[in-house]
C-alpha cells in the first residue's frame, strides 16, 4: 500500500493514494475524506507505517532534534530534507526520522530559511545568534509578563505598571509588556481593568485617575507655555471718556467684557459694552497664536484653571480696576424713556475701568427692588445698574418675543468653591462647598444681554463688511435641534437673534480671539475689510479652526461636568448625606433638587416624570462616578417650571462614564450615570 506526505499551504498532511497521474494524486486521509493532490506538492512517500503512526512519531522525534547540531550538519547549498535526516540520524534514516526532520526544518526559520517546498538553506551564523537572543528576550519578557500579572491577581501593583497607567487605561499600546500583564491578570481573575489595579493600589487618587486621564488626552504635552514675550498694545490708541465697571465671580482672573453708562438724565443714554482687545497685539500667525490655537479654550474645573493665554497675556489685556485698559468698545446710543437703540458705533481704544464688581459679593445686595427703586441702593454705580438692568428686562422680553416663548430658569446653577487658597492644583482631598446660583439674577441677566447684544450686532456687522466670522446658530427651537458652529451668519432660535457670533471672550476662547480679528479689520478698513481681515471668505483655515474649537470645547466642557460630578459626589461623602429630595426623570433616574445630581434610583421606573420622591444614596464610587440610590418615599407634587426646564435640558441628561481604552475582548466595563453641573455661560 502506497502512502504520500504533502504540504497544504504550510500544514503537512499524510494520506494513503488512491490514484495518480503525472499532475496530482488521489489521497485519502485517515478521515475517510478524500482531497486532489498537486504531484509537487507531494514531499515524501512510504509504504509503512501507516500515515497517522508516521506523523505521530515524527512530531515525538523532531522535539528531540538538536537545532544547534543540525545546523553545524547541514551543507552550506540549498538542501532536502531527507538529506539531512540522513546526516543527523545515519544513511539509514526512515520515514518518521525524515517526517521528524522536516517539521523541525520548517519550525526554525531562525536557523533554517525555507528554499521551496521541503527544501532549505541554512542561516548565516550571525543571524542565527541574532534570532537566539531575540527569542531569549521575548521569553525573558513572557516571563515578565507572568509576574507582573501574578503580582496584580495577588493585590500588588508592579513599579512599571504604575508608572505607565495612564497610558495602560486610555491609550494602550497593545504589544507593551505593561499593558499585556494587565490583560492577562484581568483574564485570570476575572475582573475589570480598572477594578484590579485599584485593587492592587495602582490608583491612589480617584480625584487623580479623572485629573491625569483629561491632561493625557487633551494636554499630552504638558500645560507649560513655552517662553514667549507678551506683545504690546498699540500705544497710540484714543482714551475713552467713560468710568467702565466689569461684573464677574470673585475668582475671575481672565476679565474679557466691562459695561459703560453715560448721559443719564439727558434723555439719551449711551451704553458702552468694552471688550478686552489681546487681538490688537497677537498676530494671526505668530507664536502666541499658534499657543493659543492649540488649546482654543480657558479649561475651568473647581479650584483650578488651564488658561488659553500665558499669565502674563492675560494681565496685560485683563479688564483690571484701576487701568486704561485696551479694548473693542461697542457703543449703543439709547433712547432712556423707551429704550430704543438710535445708533451703534465700534471703536477701538483705552478704557478706563473704574471698578471690578463680583456677583458672589453682590448678588445679595444687589436684587430687583433696589434696581427698581424700592430699595436703598448702597452699592457702585447704582444709577448706571439701574439703567441697565431696566434695558437688560426690555432685550429680554424682545428676544423672548422673536422665540415665541419665555426663558424658563426653573433650575439653578451651582458654584464650587474648594477651601484653600487657589494657587495649588486641587488633590482630591479639598474640602468642597456647592452653592446655588440662581439663573436671572440681575447682575447675571445684565451681563447676559449686553454680551448677546454685542454679539448678535457685531456677527450682523461682519456680515455687511462681507467679512467672514463664526457663528452659532439654531434652526429652531424644536427637540432635538442642536445648536451648531459654523460661518454663516444664520438665525439663533435659542437666543431669539438673527445672528450670533462669539466675540465677547477674546481671553478665554479662540473663536473669540477670530472674531476679533476680523472686527478690528473692519474698524480700521471700513468697507475694504475684506481684504484686509486675517480670514477670507470661505477660508478653509477658518473652516479648520471651528472643526478643532468644536472638539476641544466639547471635551472640556465634558470633562468639566465629570469633575463637577466629582465634587458633588466628594460633597455628599464629606457632609455626611445620605437622603436627598428629587425629582424623577426617565429610565429610573431622578434629578436632586439642591444639588447638580442626575442618578438611577431603584423603585422610581413607573414613577410619572417630575414627581418628587425622597431617596437614600446607597452607594458612591469616585472612579468611575456611579452613585445608586433606593427610594424612601413619595413626596407632594411636583415643583412650579420644573417639568418645562426638564424638557429643554434633556440633552444635558446623558450618564457620564470613565471610559477605559484597554481592550479585553467582550469585557464590558461599568457605566456612570451623570448629569453635568453649571458651566460657563455661552453668552459671557
Amino acid at each position: 500500500m502506497s502512502y504520500a506526505l504533502f504540504d497544504d499551504a504550510g500544514k503537512f498532511h499524510a494520506g494513503r493514494v488512491m490514484s495518480e497521474t503525472d499532475a496530482s494524486l488521489q489521497v485519502e486521509l485517515d478521515s475517510g475524506r478524500r482531497v486532489k493532490v498537486k504531484a509537487a506538492s507531494v514531499l515524501m512517500r512510504f509504504d509503512r507505517p501507516a500515515p497517522a503512526e508516521l506523523l505521530g512519531r515524527a512530531q515525538e522525534m523532531a522535539g528531540e532534534i538538536d537545532l544547534d547540531l543540525a545546523w553545524q550538519f547541514a551543507p552550506d547549498e540549498e538542501f532536502g530534507f531527507a538529506e539531512l535526516a540522513r546526516d543527523y540520524f545515519g544513511d539509514s534514516a526512515d520515514g518518521p526520522q525524515q517526517a521528524a526532520a522536516l517539521l523541525r526544518l520548517f519550525d526554525a526559520p531562525h536557523y533554517f530559511r525555507r528554499a521551496g517546498k521541503g527544501r532549505f538553506r541554512k542561516a548565516p551564523e550571525e543571524t542565527v545568534k541574532a534570532a537566539l537572543a531575540a527569542i531569549e528576550r521575548k521569553q525573558q519578557l513572557a516571563a515578565q509578563v507572568d509576574a507582573w500579572a501574578d503580582e496584580l491577581v495577588e493585590g500588588r501593583c508592579p513599579p512599571p505598571v504604575r508608572e505607565q497607567l495612564y497610558r495602560i487605561l486610555f491609550k494602550p499600546d497593545k504589544n507593551a509588556p505593561e499593558t499585556k500583564a494587565v490583560v492577562q491578570a484581568a483574564r485570570q481573575s476575572q475582573r475589570a481593568p480598572l477594578e484590579l489595579l485599584r485593587a492592587a493600589g495602582a490608583i491612589d487618587s480617584p480625584y487623580q485617575l479623572h485629573w491625569r486621564r483629561f491632561l493625557f488626552e487633551q494636554f499630552p504635552r504638558g500645560t507649560g507655555f513655552p517662553p514667549l514675550p507678551t506683545p504690546p498694545a498699540p500705544a497710540d490708541l484714543p482714551l475713552a471718556p467713560v468710568r467702565a465697571f466689569s461684573i464677574d465671580d470673585s475668582l475671575t482672573t481672565e476679565i474679557d467684557d466691562a459695561l459703560s453708562v453715560t448721559g443719564l438724565g439727558q434723555g439719551t443714554v449711551v451704553l458702552g459694552i468694552h471688550i478686552a482687545a489681546p487681538g490688537l497685539a497677537i498676530e494671526p500667525g505668530s507664536a502666541l497664536d499658534e499657543v493659543a490655537r492649540e488649546r482654543l479654550s480657558t479649561v475651568y474645573l473647581p479650584g483650578w484653571k488651564l488658561t488659553m493665554l500665558p499669565q502674563a497675556v492675560v494681565q496685560a489685556f485683563t479688564l483690571d480696576e484701576g487701568r486704561d485698559c485696551p479694548a473693542l468698545s461697542l457703543y449703543l446710543t439709547i433712547d432712556e424713556a423707551t429704550l430704543e437703540i438710535r445708533g451703534t458705533e465700534t471703536r477701538i481704544e483705552r478704557v478706563p475701568v473704574a471698578a471690578n464688581l463680583r456677583h458672589d459679593e453682590l448678588d445679595e445686595v444687589i436684587t430687583e427692588a433696589s434696581l427698581g427703586g424700592e430699595a436703598v441702593a448702597e452699592y457702585p454705580f447704582a444709577a448706571e445698574l439701574a439703567f441697565a438692568w431696566r434695558l437688560a428686562q426690555q432685550r429680554k422680553r424682545e428676544r423672548e418675543r422673536v422665540r415665541g416663548k419665555p426663558e424658563v430658569f426653573g433650575r439653578p446653577d451651582y458654584a464650587f468653591r474648594l477651601v484653600g487658597d487657589g494657587t495649588r492644583e486641587p488633590d482630591g482631598s479639598e474640602t468642597v462647598a456647592i452653592t446655588e446660583r440662581r439663573r436671572g439674577a440681575p447682575l447675571d441677566l445684565i451681563v447676559a444681554e449686553a454680551m448677546i447684544l454685542a454679539n448678535s450686532h457685531w456677527g450682523g456687522w461682519l456680515a455687511e463688511h462681507g467679512v467672514p466670522g463664526i457663528y452659532r446658530s439654531q434652526a429652531s427651537l424644536a427637540p432635538g435641534v442642536k445648536v451648531r458652529m459654523g460661518s454663516k451668519p444664520l438665525p439663533h432660535a435659542g437666543m431669539g437673534v438673527a445672528q450670533y457670533s462669539w466675540a465677547t471672550s477674546p481671553l478665554r476662547r479662540y473663536v473669540d480671539l477670530v472674531n476679533q480679528w476680523q472686527i478690528i479689520a473692519c474698524v480700521r478698513h471700513g468697507r475694504t475689510a475684506a481684504l484686509a481681515a486675517p480670514f477670507k471668505p470661505k477660508d478653509a483655515a477658518l473652516f479648520a479652526v471651528i472643526s478643532a474649537f468644536d472638539a476641544a470645547y466639547a471635551a472640556y466642557n465634558g470633562f468639566q461636568r465629570a469633575i463637577e460630578r466629582f465634587w458633588t459626589l466628594r460633597w455628599l461623602q464629606q457632609q455626611g448625606v445620605d437622603e436627598l429630595d428629587a425629582a424623577v426623570m426617565a429610565g429610573g433616574l431622578v434629578r436632586a433638587e439642591s444639588l447638580p445630581l442626575v442618578f438611577p434610583v431603584a423603585g422610581t421606573e413607573s414613577m410619572p416624570r417630575g414627581t418628587r420622591v425622597r431617596v437614600r444614596v446607597a452607594s458612591i464610587d469616585l472612579m468611575t462616578l456611579d452613585a445608586h440610590g433606593t427610594l424612601v418615599a413619595r413626596l407632594e407634587a411636583e415643583p412650579a417650571g420644573l417639568a418645562e426646564t426638564e424638557e429643554a435640558d434633556e440633552a444635558d441628561d446623558a450618564p457620564l462614564a470613565v471610559p477605559l481604552a484597554i481592550d479585553l475582548d467582550d469585557d464590558a466595563q461599568s457605566p456612570a450615570h451623570a448629569a453635568p453641573a453649571a458651566t460657563q455661560p455661552a453668552v459671557g
